[in-house]
């Protein structure tokens, strides 16, 4: 699994959530479609009239997310970018998904502005294995931000965490007592909740 092989999930599943945030700060999502992908890109448009438009124009950021039949799902979040050539790209999309004709007939496609993403960080999450598998990946070298939680030196190895993981994935480490498998984890903090010493904190955290 990599970036790419993300991108194409969103495209394969083609109708995936689009969010993004009003002027106001309020969170907006509706269902959009990818029409393209290339390497380390990814394309759509909207109607220069919608509210979506306008709060791409605002800002740009956006965050996509898909999942398929097999229960894997990505969610991109990168900010979006305008393409010139406006006629070129939306001949295109309209080329790569014919049934757009069907919703706007003739010329009226001119009206749709093409996106493209490519840059930003994304997540793949696969809760069709046991255990779970998630990782992260940049575009562009987008730094990726750290999630989840991390086992501190300050464990004095009880076992707690371990004993309440939900997923199982707190295993013995070697510089501290346990490590969290972060490829297996939820991130839902219970081991962070039941740490009898505070130990384990959220990762980015750590000095």
């Amino acid at each position: 699994m990599n970036a790419q092989d993300c991108l194409q999930i969103l495209r394969d599943v083609k109708d995936v959530t689009f969010a993004t945030a009003d002027e106001k700060g309020r969170p907006k999502a509706r269902i959009i479609d990818v029409m393209l992908v290339e390497p380390g890109r990814l394309y759509f448009c909207t109607a220069r009239g919608k509210d979506f438009y306008q709060e791409l124009m605002a800002n740009g950021y956006v965050a996509v997310t898909g999942m398929n039949r097999e229960f894997q799902m990505v969610r991109l979040e990168g900010k979006s970018v305008k393409l010139p050539e406006q006629k070129k790209w939306i001949d295109q999309i309209f080329e790569e998904n014919p049934v757009m004709n069907d919703v706007y007939p003739g010329d009226s496609r001119y009206i749709l502005e093409p996106f493209c993403i490519d840059n930003g960080q994304i997540e793949f999450f696969d809760l069709g294995k046991s255990p779970i598998e998630r990782y992260s990946f940049s575009l562009a070298k987008e730094p990726l931000r750290e999630k989840g939680f991390l086992i501190t030196d300050a464990c004095i190895g009880c076992g707690k965490c371990g004993r309440n993981c939900p997923r199982k994935c707190i295993v013995p480490g070697e510089k501290t007592a346990y490590v969290i498998r972060q490829e297996h984890c939820l991130h839902c903090g219970l081991c962070a909740e039941n740490c009898p010493v505070q130990a384990i904190i959220r990762r980015g955290e750590q000095k």
